[in-house]
């Protein structure tokens, strides 16, 4: 089963709850890609600013308030991912329809807290 995720809203800042998730999905053995406002890296995964087409993305765990996701939902419906993941603050209803109108699942839910839980 193919399990990589893409973490919309990356950031080399450890206190963003965006870098906790990479550590996370890390530690899980969990292949990651990121998008973030700057370029950067961390642990080994180098945040990207442009929209690079990931080849087989399993999951995209949002870290971006509702205004600023409406640029990424032509790309996030391309990649065509399993399952959308809104974390606590990122919760877009306009988003999740039509997420769920083209077959992508979506959950409303905290990757963090998914993982802490094995549940992810």
């Amino acid at each position: 089963m193919n399990t990589s995720t893409l973490v919309l809203g990356a950031s080399e800042n450890t206190e963003r709850y965006s870098n906790k998730a990479i550590h996370k999905l890390r530690a899980n053995k969990i292949e990651v890609f990121a998008i973030g406002a700057k370029k950067g890296i961390v642990l080994g995964v180098d945040i990207e600013v442009e929209k690079k087409f990931f080849k087989n993305v399993d999951t995209v765990t949002l870290y971006l308030n509702s205004t600023r996701q409406k640029e990424y939902y032509k790309y996030v419906l391309e990649l065509n991912p399993r399952r959308v993941i809104f974390n606590p603050g990122t919760e877009n209803l306009e988003f999740e329809n039509l997420l769920k109108e083209n077959g992508i699942e979506t959950e409303i839910a905290c990757t963090l807290v998914l993982l802490s839980i094995n549940q992810y």
